[in-house]
């Protein structure tokens, strides 16, 4: 019988953090504990204690993971619409999907019901320095220009969040699309992106 390879630190939290993101996708967030995780990587409990403490560590750690992940692919996406290479639909994709398919919608409503909200606190910090990130240079000296890109991408954020949640059914049975949500979100960062000075 061969061996385990040994890890790095680095390799063991990254790999651990891989099969969280799994179980999350495929099972929902109440399937992401340390036994399940240790099992899919074929690790010992002990070992992910030592890496993140306990379930709650191990679940703050996976939505740091998570608004990583999706804040680097929604920002590389703003930044390709911004040279024209991309589209503000692609960037509402990449959000909705997050939330959705991604799981971080089921991660961070499971993380309220547990009481567990300081979870949160990545995915927070992480939209807010994409916004920072993204947003013009002139921004930092216009006040306003700052207060409607954070509050665009706080709509934009809330409505991925509800949509993933309960925006299947709420479609269905207003007799809408399911694309209704994610084209509202389209039209509010295509006038985002337009002409400002409409005066």
């Amino acid at each position: 019988m061969a061996s385990r390879k040994r890890l790095s630190p680095e390799e063991s939290r990254s790999s651990a953090l891989a099969a969280a993101r799994e179980l999350l996708i495929e099972a929902g967030p109440q399937a992401v504990t340390l036994k399940a995780v240790a099992a899919r990587i074929g690790r010992t409990h002990a070992n992910l204690l030592h890496h993140f403490g306990s379930a709650s560590g191990l679940q703050k750690a996976l939505a740091e993971h998570l608004a990583h992940s999706v804040c680097n692919t929604i920002g590389d996406a703003i930044r390709a619409s911004r040279t024209g290479q991309g589209s503000p639909r692609q960037v509402v994709d990449l959000t909705f999907d997050a939330f959705d398919r991604g799981g971080a919608g089921a991660l961070a409503s499971w993380m309220l019901l547990t009481g567990n909200e300081d979870a949160l606190d990545p995915i927070v910090e992480t939209i807010h320095d994409l916004v920072d990130e993204i947003a013009p240079e002139e921004i930092a000296h216009h006040g306003g220009e700052a207060t409607r890109v954070h509050r665009e991408t706080l709509t934009l954020v809330l409505l991925a969040l509800g949509d993933a949640l309960m925006g299947a059914p709420l479609a269905q049975s207003l007799g809408l699309s399911r694309e209704a949500m994610r084209e509202r979100a389209t039209e509010m960062l295509e006038r985002s992106i337009g002409p400002q000075d409409q005066s």
